[in-house]
């Protein structure tokens, strides 16, 4: 019997593809990791991308919609929730549907060791001039979202406690 294995985003699925089609087996595993258990090298990875970061710069402190991370940042909307995705399968990203909006915070591990090296990141992050103006970018969105051609009806971004860094 030939074995074979196809890798999908989320999935590893096993195959058993035997002489007759009819007598397949096939086992969908899940690959996603979870906030428990995160991987220190999907954490590296995840913070890798210097558009990951300006993301996680953006939610450090707040929950916000997708919508805003558009016009703030300047990208197309399928890149920006590729890139979200991916931090949400490192485990540092939470995601919350509100009818057609999609909300996103930042999501602490519960590893101290990934938890340390996301916190200094965004204390990194704070200290750098283009990020404080995507910063700014995002208070002017929210005073003034008429201004913006795709924040029409969006939901106001939501401060939430104490940013990680003043922990």
């Amino acid at each position: 019997m030939l074995l074979r294995r196809i890798c999908a985003c989320r999935y590893v699925v096993k195959l058993r593809l035997p002489e007759h089609i009819c007598q397949g087996v096939c086992v969908i595993l899940p690959l996603m990791a979870t906030t428990e258990n995160v991987s220190l090298h999907l954490l590296f990875r995840a913070l890798a991308d210097p558009i990951r970061l300006r993301l996680l710069n953006l939610i450090a402190d707040r929950e916000i919609c997708v919508c805003y991370l558009v016009e703030i940042l300047k990208l197309n909307q399928p890149k920006i929730s590729r890139h979200l995705a991916y931090l949400r399968r490192a485990g540092i990203v939470r995601a919350r549907r509100d009818g057609k909006w999609m909300h996103y915070r930042l999501a602490i591990p519960r590893d101290k060791v990934a938890a340390g090296i996301l916190e200094e990141t965004i204390k990194h992050l704070r200290q750098k001039p283009e990020m404080n103006a995507d910063v700014s970018r995002l208070g002017a969105a929210c005073c003034s979202p008429q201004e913006f051609e795709g924040l029409e009806r969006a939901p106001q971004p939501i401060v939430i406690g104490n940013p990680p860094s003043a922990r």
